[in-house]
């Protein structure tokens, strides 16, 4: 298919303030694959667009079709990707808004920090954490795939979703890119059973009744942009920037979680994932059982009766974050989150380490006092032979003096 390629160009951002290395891995979203090495890539907006980083600027370039491709089978009605002239190439309005970059994080990171020890003691090896401000319709559907799921295979059925009902946007080496589907080419009568086939298991309901419901709705992308943020644009709108939060924002915020939960396989946490990620409410603080145990390990909960994560323990963590942390709480639990997760393993020392290094720490005390206990036992040891000599010679020295009376006696 016939492409035009944008010349790669820098952005300045430092990784202190954005580390696509993390962000782009740590379970928000699930489509960026590696398509060179320290390169990212991802069809996103009728474009690929590829991204690299060094530690003063951020790399951009963009792979647009020239013509309109339709979806590959099974699709029967594909969408399709328009074409975008030269004077129509928002890609760096769409990098910065992609990446919230208006927001400072290095203040945020300070700001947490000087009110949670924890947070201090754990983020500075995990700077750069930005929330994404993605998609609302692809983070409503990749997160109805994260029920139960884990980060790898979510990525593989967004993938598979995206190769089998997205269109074709173009190649990097032969591999093709599909941008999202839409919900009416979810909402279709065979996509369940497909979906099914392709292994996304109870998912694969959730995900066509969840498109039927968005596609019936007639306006249903539009209804879904009614739910973000209006300081935090959605994605086809205009590339904004975010504005100080408000109060009505926060009502905003109660409304839209309360909504999400009407669809299909969306529950508390997949909400607060959409409104959070998707949709622009930083405040959203999604707990799954993952948080559930920082918050009992790393801030004491879960003792006594409210030893389980329940509605009311759900509530009750992700509001005390929300006071902790302030407007941006959604931000700073996403740090957390990231330092906990078995893939940036290698940046923290393990517990088999601290295992490992205790155990070292345990051999050499143990080893000490052996050495202390022998060099003991042979002080108490010389001490013994020295009272046993000490004693044998006043023993001799008794019996010759007795001997010596006796001899006297004689004598006399």
């Amino acid at each position: 298919m016939a492409v035009r390629t944008t010349d790669w160009r820098k952005l300045p951002v430092t990784l202190t303030e954005l580390c696509i290395n993390t962000t782009l891995r740590c379970g928000q979203s699930f489509r960026w694959r590696k398509s060179a090495e320290d390169e990212w890539s991802c069809a996103i907006h009728g474009r690929i667009l590829s991204l690299r980083q060094d530690p003063e600027c951020l790399h951009y370039r963009a792979i647009f079709p020239t013509t309109s491709v339709p979806s590959p089978p099974p699709s029967t009605s594909p969408s399709a990707t328009p074409s975008i002239t030269p004077d129509k190439d928002d890609t760096l309005a769409l990098v910065k808004h992609y990446f919230n970059l208006s927001t400072n994080l290095g203040q945020l990171y300070e700001q947490w920090a000087s009110v949670d020890p924890n947070f201090k003691k754990r983020a500075p090896k995990f700077a750069g954490v930005r929330i994404l401000r993605q998609d609302p319709w692809e983070t409503l559907i990749g997160f109805i795939c994260s029920s139960n799921n884990h980060i790898s295979r979510i990525s593989t059925m967004v993938s598979n979703l995206c190769l089998h009902y997205g269109p074709l946007i173009g190649h990097i080496d032969g591999v093709p890119y599909h941008d999202f589907p839409t919900p009416e080419t979810l909402a279709k009568p065979e996509v369940e059973a497909h979906l099914s086939k392709l292994g996304f298991g109870y998912r694969a309901k959730y995900i066509y009744k969840t498109a039927v419901m968005v596609a019936e709705k007639g306006d249903g992308l539009d209804w879904l942009d009614g739910l973000c943020n209006p300081e935090s644009p959605a994605f086809g709108k205009d590339f904004g920037e975010a504005g100080e939060w408000t109060e009505t924002g926060r009502e905003g915020y109660r409304k839209a979680h309360q909504e999400l939960l009407a669809l299909h396989g969306v529950g508390p946490k997949v909400a607060d994932c959409v409104c959070l990620m998707g949709l622009g409410w930083s405040e959203s603080v999604p707990v799954d059982t993952h948080v559930w145990q920082i918050a009992q390990r790393d801030y004491r909960f879960g003792k006594g009766k409210n030893s389980g994560l329940t509605a009311a323990t759900y509530n009750a963590v992700a509001n005390h974050f929300r006071r902790l942390w302030g407007k941006e709480a959604g931000w700073a639990h996403s740090v957390l989150f990231t330092a906990d997760l078995k893939a940036f393993s290698e940046r923290l020392v393990s517990k088999a380490e601290v295992k490992e290094e205790a155990t070292k720490i345990k051999v050499e005390d143990d080893v000490a006092i052996a050495e202390n206990t022998i060099k003991g036992r042979k002080a108490t040891t010389k001490t013994i032979k020295r009272a046993d000599k000490e004693e044998e010679h006043n023993v001799l020295e008794a019996e010759e003096k007795t001997v010596r009376r006796r001899s006297k006696r004689l004598k006399t």
